[in-house]
């Protein structure tokens, strides 16, 4: 009830935008988690090529987010959102028509570039949109995405009884209705010029050495957030013996996001630096992987979980509200395609460290994955408490695009 009071605050397009992350997720996450099945099961393709599939996918969007971050500081990040769930809306539609490699790839590339188009737009677009409430409606931005991952999984295995076509059908059919919906709502605002040409964009960006000492930081938060769907499930389900375990660590998250999330932003939002926070929230998330690590039974893998979603709701909004603080409000798009490019590759490797740490583990040291992601979360804690105590970090809010560029600290 206080999720849905809050969003009264916001704007029409702002209300739009949290409940089409809510679809966005929904959407995504009914599909994509079955989708290794489908192409082995169904369509009998061997696992290189069907790693290859998912792959093209990952790399369509992990690696253009900058190109979407760019568009929509060039054209507006109105026309970029919509591009992107009507390119996300044919990608699904591809997956449930086409069963031919040519077909499988093309859908992977749409449905990856999609994401790489309307992530750093939707983020844009709230941080231009909110001022000095951006960090309420990043909280409430995660509110509704992870109610998201929620649904989808559940909504994609009550599907999957009838088949995979209906799944990917009902999927792109989400992603349509918010195109069209978005089309219809969201007003369109005139993209200030940067002054400069895409590279010279890119080039600002990339010489802002705090802002890029950040996103390395980050890495400790993106690579714990991927162990909520990786080590978590996994640790869940070999404690019980029961593969739906798994969906107990999402069910955690939504309950606790829906009754923690807001009051532990606007909380923590008058008492303090972003960047004490964020520290004390990647430093909870380190820790949430301790108690596994001690004991691997059911209740320690879901306190764990449930420390992780806290230390999230910590860290997470102040993060988001405080990127485009780090340079011009023109390049907004720009700064957040280009942390989710830095960040995303980062975590990659992260996430391989803790796969190699969970092969090890099965040799007698099933501690060691959990100890390794403690040491991420601490680390990414102390590099970003060191960046605050250089006062490398933006003040926040961040100034809107009405307001002159004030001088960055950079390290």
């Amino acid at each position: 009830m206080r999720t849905w009071h809050e969003m009264r605050r916001f704007p029409l397009a702002v209300r739009l935008l949290l409940v089409n992350q809510l679809g966005v997720n929904t959407g995504f996450y009914l599909l994509i988690p079955y989708l290794a099945t489908h192409l082995t099961e169904n369509l009998g393709l061997s696992a290189a090529v069907v790693g290859i599939v998912l792959g093209v996918r990952n790399l369509s969007q992990q690696g253009l987010f900058i190109i979407g971050g760019s568009a929509s500081d060039r054209l507006g990040a109105r026309g970029v959102i919509i591009a992107g769930c009507a390119l996300r809306t044919l990608g699904f539609a591809l997956f449930a028509l086409g069963d031919g490699l040519a077909v499988l790839l093309a859908a992977s590339v749409l449905s990856g570039v999609a994401g790489a188009l309307f992530n750093p737009a939707v983020r844009a677009y709230l941080a231009q949109e909110t001022g000095e409430n951006r960090a309420e409606a990043f909280a409430l931005f995660n509110v509704f995405a992870t109610t998201g991952a929620l649904l989808g999984p559940l909504l994609g295995s009550v599907l999957l009884l009838v088949d995979f076509r209906t799944s990917a059908l009902t999927a792109a059919g989400i992603f349509a209705v918010l195109t069209v919906a978005q089309a219809l709502v969201l007003p369109a605002r005139k993209a200030a010029p940067s002054g400069g040409g895409v590279l010279g964009d890119w080039r600002e960006v990339l010489g802002n050495r705090a802002f890029l000492a950040f996103a390395l930081a980050m890495v400790g938060m993106f690579t714990l957030e991927n162990q909520l769907y990786l080590l978590l499930p996994a640790g869940a389900r070999e404690a019980t013996g029961w593969d739906g375990a798994a969906g107990l660590v999402f069910l955690v998250g939504t309950v606790a996001n829906l009754t923690l999330q807001l009051r532990i932003t606007r909380s923590l939002k008058t008492r303090g630096s972003r960047g004490r926070w964020i520290a004390v929230g990647l430093v909870v998330m380190g820790l949430a992987f301790l108690p596994p690590a001690f004991d691997p039974g059911a209740v320690p893998v879901l306190a764990g979980a449930l420390l992780l979603y806290v230390g999230i709701m910590v860290a997470q909004p102040f993060v988001m509200e405080l990127i485009p603080g780090f340079g011009r409000p023109e390049l907004t798009g720009t700064y957040f395609g280009i942390f989710y490019v830095v960040s995303g590759i980062a975590a990659a490797l992260g996430n391989t460290a803790v796969g190699w740490a969970m092969d090890t583990g099965q040799h007698g040291t099933a501690w060691l994955p959990w100890v390794c992601c403690a040491l991420f979360g601490l680390s990414s804690a102390l590099g970003v408490a060191w960046l605050h105590r250089l006062g490398a970090l933006p003040v926040s809010p961040a100034p809107d695009a009405t307001a002159p560029a004030g001088e960055r600290s950079k390290v």
